[in-house]
């Protein structure tokens, strides 16, 4: 990743923005969607690229529901 990028990703049941080389600009939301919104929207203030990094489900209550 280059300086700038936001990396959307789960982090022990909470999603998570963080931006390569600018770790003031890093975000925890409780959904995947709406870090993915915010992720989205920052990359494109920053001109910068947003990656979003699947994982499998941790069984914490935040974890989206696979069925809805």
């Amino acid at each position: 990743m280059a300086d700038g990028d936001v990396e959307t990703r789960s982090n022990r049941g909470q999603w998570e923005n963080s931006v390569e080389g600018r770790p003031e600009l890093s975000q925890s939301f409780a959904s995947r969607d709406e870090a993915v919104d915010a992720g989205r929207q920052l990359a494109a203030t920053l001109g910068s690229q947003h990656v979003v990094r699947e994982s499998e489900p941790t069984g914490v209550i935040t974890d989206e529901d696979p069925a809805s």
